[in-house]
C-alpha cells in the first residue's frame, strides 16, 4: 500500500518543530516511548526492545534542531539524510514521523497489518526513510556513499547514521568507518545506541567492542560519548558534531538501556527477541500516567 498524499501546509517544517525547552524534549521522549509501547500492543511482531532504547536519539535528531527535512516533501533536496541502520529498532520513529506530518496519525492502528506500508521492517516506501534496512550492517555503507557524493558536490548537508552496537560485529560496518576516515567525511555522523546487548547476549561476551571510543579515533573520528537517554545531552552532542568540520568524520557513542521503561525487558539477556504480553504493557503505561 502506498503512504496517502499530504495537502501541504507548512514548507520545511524543521524549525517549526524545533523544541527549545529542555522539559518540553523530555516530555516528547516520553511520549514517543509509550507510544512505541502501544504500537507493540497491536503489533506484537515488532522488536520492541531494540526500539526502546534509541528513542531519546530519535527525538533529538527531530525535535532537537538537529536536522533539517520537510515532512511534505520527504525528498526535499536540501534536507539532512539520516540513514537508520538498525531498522528493526526503529519502531519508535513510526509515532515521530506521524507526529511531524509526514503520514496521518491514524496509520498507527496499522502497524504490520494488512495493506499497511509500516512493516515490522520498515524500508522507503514510509515517508522519512530513505533506505532499505532489512539487513543489518549495510547503513553506514550507504550513508558514507550519500556523504561522499555530497561531499563531491560541495554541498552543505549532514549525513546521520544510527546503527545498534550489535550491528558493530559486522565486518561491513568496519570497511564504512575505514572509507569515511580516509574520505575525511566530516558530513557524517556516526550514532551508536549502545545498549551492549544483541540477539544472542551481551555483546561484549559475543564478539567485544571496547574500547570503542578508542577504536572510532583509531579509524579517524572524532569521538564522543554521552548519557544516551539524556536527551538534551545526546541533542546538544549532535548539533556540536554538525557544527565541526575539521576534516574528520563523527561518532557518538549513546550509552542506553536495552528495553528502557519495560522493567521486564530491562532486566532481560534476550530482550532482542522477547516481546511484551498486552497487559504488561498496560500496566506499564498505567504506571507512567
Amino acid at each position: 500500500m502506498q503512504p496517502p498524499a499530504l495537502t501541504r501546509e507548512n514548507k520545511h517544517m524543521s524549525t517549526a518543530s524545533k523544541i527549545t525547552s529542555a522539559e518540553a524534549l523530555r516530555a516528547k521522549a516520553d511520549w514517543v516511548r509509550r507510544e512505541t509501547l502501544m504500537i507493540h500492543k497491536i503489533a506484537p511482531e515488532t522488536r520492541v526492545a531494540s526500539s526502546l532504547s534509541p528513542v531519546e536519539i530519535f527525538t533529538a535528531l527531530y525535535y532537537g534542531g538537529v536536522v533539517a527535512f520537510d515532512p511534505q516533501q520527504p525528498y526535499w533536496g536540501a534536507r539532512d539524510r539520516v540513514v537508520i541502520s538498525k531498522g528493526h529498532g526503529s519502531l519508535s520513529m513510526y509515532p515521530l514521523l506521524a507526529d511531524l506530518g509526514f503520514f496521518p496519525m491514524s496509520e498507527l492502528q496499522n502497524v504490520c497489518r494488512e495493506g499497511s506500508f509500516l512493516g515490522g521492517i520498515p524500508d522507503p516506501i514510509i515517508p522519512g526513510y530513505e533506505t532499505v534496512n532489512g539487513s543489518l550492517g549495510h547503513g553506514v555503507g550507504v550513508a558514507c556513499g550519500m556523504a561522499k557524493a555530497l561531499q563531491v558536490l560541495s554541498k552543505k548537508q549532514d549525513v546521520f547514521v544510527v546503527t545498534g552496537d550489535g550491528e558493530l560485529h559486522e565486518g561491513s560496518i568496519w570497511e564504512g568507518f575505514l572509507f569515511a576516515g580516509h574520505h575525511k567525511l566530516d558530513n557524517l555522523t556516526v550514532v551508536v545506541d549502545r545498549n551492549r546487548h544483541c540477539m544472542l547476549g551481551a555483546t561484549e561476551n559475543v564478539i567485544g567492542l571496547e574500547p570503542l571510543e578508542d577504536k572510532f579515533r583509531a579509524f579517524g573520528f572524532e569521538v564522543c560519548t554521552v548519557d544516551g537517554h539524556d536527551v538534551n545531552a545526546v541533542k546538544d552532542a549532535m548539533l556540536n558534531f554538525k557544527s565541526s568540520r575539521q576534516g574528520r568524520p563523527k561518532a557518538i557513542i549513546a550509552l542506553t538501556l536495552k528495553g528502557k521503561g519495560a522493567p521486564q525487558l530491562e532486566t532481560n539477556p534476550l530482550s532482542h527477541i522477547t516481546g511484551l504480553k498486552p497487559a504488561e504493557i498496560d500496566e506499564i503505561l498505567k504506571g507512567g500516567k
